[in-house]
This record gives structure tokens, sequence and C-alpha cells, in this order.
């Protein structure tokens, strides 16, 4: 098992002062910068697009990975990839041939990850594991920060990184909503080692470092 990776999404942090947001994360010990992608249609919920990825980006001393939750994956994808984001991810629910997404984030440079929502079987993503980089199991319906975990996804979770593990491959398996101190345990365990949290951490005020490392923590603690 890999050592928890704790990502900060955005969502829910101060979009006033976005850089220094993300500044105030990175040096509070983030293992990544996890940017939330809406476009009013496939989720109903607008925020924002490469302008501000290409913003935020000298903020971000660490890896930036641009969350998709679009329809059209493709038309935009190496828009993000020159903003700068490091890794983009897609749903494989959006309108895109999803071997179309993954080959246009390859050629742009970047690291493609492929998302999957609550009700979306496992196996809609069984194809692309060898093709992508990280594998992002949505633990709320994505659209709206601070739901609630549901952890009826866990399951699913745990079968696929079993999966990936009969594979023999090293896919990391990241997990995105409502993760918090109570959560982020029992998404440990059954499987994920990227673990997105937004309002938990955001609503700490000043140093971000006590919460990252209490996360790290508690997700330690879900597999002692």
């Amino acid at each position: 098992m890999r050592a928890p990776q704790i990502s900060a999404s955005l969502l829910n942090a101060d979009f006033a002062r976005l850089g220094e947001e993300v500044r105030r994360a990175v040096e509070g010990g983030v293992d990544s910068v996890h940017v939330d992608v809406m476009d009013g249609h496939f989720v109903k919920n607008i925020t924002i697009g490469p302008v501000v990825v290409g913003a935020i980006r000298e903020h971000a001393g660490v890896p930036l990975h641009s969350h998709l939750m679009i329809s059209e994956p493709l038309r935009f994808a190496s828009a993000f990839a020159e903003a700068g984001s490091d890794l983009i991810v897609f749903h494989v629910e959006a309108d895109d041939e999803p071997d179309a997404v993954i080959q246009a984030i390859r050629a742009a440079g970047r690291s493609p990850g492929m998302a999957l929502n609550p009700e979306t079987s496992a196996d809609a993503v069984l194809p692309f594991l060898e093709r992508i980089d990280l594998l992002l199991v949505m633990t709320v319906h994505p659209g709206w920060g601070g739901q609630p975990f549901m952890h009826e996804v866990l399951p699913k979770l745990t079968a696929l990184a079993d999966e990936i593990e009969r594979r023999g491959l090293s896919l990391p398996i990241g997990v995105d909503g409502g993760v918090n101190l109570e959560t982020i345990g029992p998404a440990y365990a059954a499987g994920s080692d990227v673990l997105v949290t937004g309002s938990a951490l955001y609503r700490q005020s000043d140093d971000l470092r006590p919460a990252v490392d209490a996360f790290r923590a508690a997700a330690l603690a879900g597999v002692a």
C-alpha cells in the first residue's frame, strides 16, 4: 500500500485570492492541487477554465490535476495541457470516446486520468486501466462541494483496487467527495491513496500544515 497522498481541491477555496490559496495548500504540505472544472452541462454548475489554471500554475509547486467534469473533454484537453495541468482527469461518462481523449492528453505531453461517478459500474473503466495514470472514484455526485461521503461506493473502490493489483499495475486510485477526518481512513483502507479534500481542508484558517498532517494520520489510522 502506498503512502496516503493529500490533494487539495480548490472548489471550496477563497476564489477572491486563489493564488494565495494554492500557495497555502502547498506550504501546508499537500501532494497535489486538484482543480474542479465544470461546464454547466455535464454537471449543473460552472466553475473555471484553462485561463484560471494558467494563472495559478506558477503558485503550485506540486502536480496540478485538472478534473474535467465536462461533456466534451476532447475539445478542451489541449487547452488544459497548455495551461499547465500535469494530469488531466476526464469522466468515462462524458460524450467523447475515452480512447481518443486519452490519446489527446498523451499527445499534449500530459498524464491522463479517468473518473467514474458513484452510480457507474466498475466495468466501465476496466478496459482503460493500463492506459491511464490515475483512476478517480467519485464518492459524491459531482457538481458541488460539501456533500456527504457516500460509503456505499467503498466496495466498488475495493473491487477496482483488487483488479489493479491482480493485473500487476501501479495505477494510483483517488477518491473525490466528502473526504474529511472521519471518512479518509475508510477511503484509504478501501484502496485509495490519492485523497482529494476540499471543504474539510479549506475551512481551516491560516496554516494548513496541522490539517494536512491530521489527514495523513487519520488515513493511516484506517489501516492500523
